[in-house]
């Protein structure tokens, strides 16, 4: 039986979440971490509700994944971003010893790799999947903005 589980379907889920934070006026990025094909935590910026600089969804995501988990180590786990991680998120992915991480849209400004260039030695990175729907959610967003 072919596994319906993949990088695209799991990458819509994280749009998904990206779509809600956007309808909440927030910088549309979301998140899913998963497990065993599991989807065990989803998220989106959240920087605007909280008044809080650090409330990317990836940070969101780690976190919940993390309790999920009961450990702080997220070995085993891929998340899934609409955009390029940052070099905050990059920082607790490298220190989550997350094993995969898979991303839509390109960050060239903030982007960890324009930055630090890598994550954890061990992470797996995959890039540009739904690169083009994540990005046209991020240009309409600042569109609005202007």
């Amino acid at each position: 039986m072919e596994n319906l589980f993949t990088d695209e379907y799991f990458m819509r889920m994280a749009f998904n979440e990206a779509v809600t934070a956007f309808e909440r006026d927030e910088i549309p990025v979301g998140a899913v971490i998963v497990c065993n094909n599991k989807i065990i935590a989803k998220a989106h910026n959240l920087t605007e509700t909280l008044t809080d600089v650090t409330a990317h969804a990836e940070m969101q995501a780690i976190t919940s994944a993390a309790n999920y988990l009961g450990g702080k180590y997220l070995q085993d786990c891929t998340l899934y971003v609409t955009l390029e991680p940052c070099v905050m998120c990059g920082g607790a992915l490298y220190w989550s010893q997350i094993s995969k991480v898979v991303y839509g849209a390109s960050d060239e400004k903030r982007g960890f790799k324009a930055k630090i260039g890598e994550l954890h030695p061990k992470t797996e990175i995959v890039s540009g999947i739904m690169k083009d729907e994540c990005g046209q959610l991020m240009k309409e967003f600042f569109q609005r903005k202007r």
